[in-house]
This record gives structure tokens, C-alpha cells and sequence, in this order.
């Protein structure tokens, strides 16, 4: 098997992954209580090498929630056959990371509204008001 892409220059190594495998819970037919379907990928973030501190620690913050004890572990069974479940914890796990070590968004630049949108907006409201004003009964009609 080949290193898990994550982006180019980012590959997971496959030794770094540590697979668990267990009985599905759900639907499975004859072959339920024999295979074990269910898939668990762990990783270990904080000994990995596959990234560079400055990634890891980007990782390391945005995941915070997700790592016990610096390992990030997913869970798929949501399909029948264990091939398919572990694609699936591979494909999970790949996004994940890749959203936690993408760059910062470029910080907002404050801008004001032009002065034809203050008064569009002031002219909207003026006829709003007049609408509900001419639905009272004592004054409109």
C-alpha cells in the first residue's frame, strides 16, 4: 500500500497508520457475526513525520478536540464489506488533515457602504414604514 496523499508534498506514511478492525453493528446478512467489518484508523499527529512543525502545530490546534493523547482516531462502518470501510477511514482521515494544515484565510479588510447603498437602504426602509403605516386602520384607509 501506498504513503496516504493528503496534498502534494504531504503524504502520511503507511506504517504510521495503525489499523482496528470489529463487528459491524447494522445490517449484514448471513456474514454478520463472522466479519469483522467495522474499521478504526488511528495516527499518531505528535510522532508523525510527515509534517513540519509549523503544519503539526496548525494541526495539532485545529484538531484539538478530535486527538486523545495526540492521536487522532476515525471510525467507518458504514459499509458492509471492510475494504470499503477502510477507503473510506483513509479518504476521512485525508480530509481531515488536509483541512487542518491549510492556510489561514486572508484576514477581513474592514470596508464601509458606499453612500448610494445608504440611501437605497434608507429608501427601502421609508417604504416599508409607509406600507405599515397605510395598514392602520386609524390612518390609511
Amino acid at each position: 500500500m501506498a504513503p496516504l496523499m493528503i496534498r502534494p508534498g504531504v503524504e502520511i506514511p503507511e506504517a504510521e497508520l495503525r489499523w482496528r478492525f470489529s463487528r459491524s453493528s447494522g445490517p449484514g446478512g448471513q456474514g454478520v457475526n463472522t466479519s469483522d467489518s467495522r474499521v478504526e484508523l488511528s495516527w499518531d499527529l505528535e510522532a508523525t513525520t510527515a509534517l513540519g512543525p509549523v503544519l503539526k502545530d496548525r494541526a495539532r490546534e485545529r484538531l484539538a478536540n478530535r486527538l486523545v493523547d495526540g492521536v487522532l482516531t476515525i471510525a467507518a462502518s458504514e459499509h458492509r464489506a471492510q475494504l470499503r470501510n477502510r477507503e473510506a477511514a483513509l479518504a476521512r482521515l485525508a480530509a481531515l488533515v488536509a483541512g487542518a494544515i491549510a492556510a489561514p484565510p486572508p484576514p477581513r479588510r474592514a470596508t464601509k457602504p458606499s453612500r448610494g447603498a445608504k440611501e437605497r437602504r434608507i429608501a427601502a426602509k421609508k417604504r416599508r414604514g409607509e406600507v405599515k403605516r397605510l395598514r392602520r386602520p386609524d390612518e390609511g384607509g
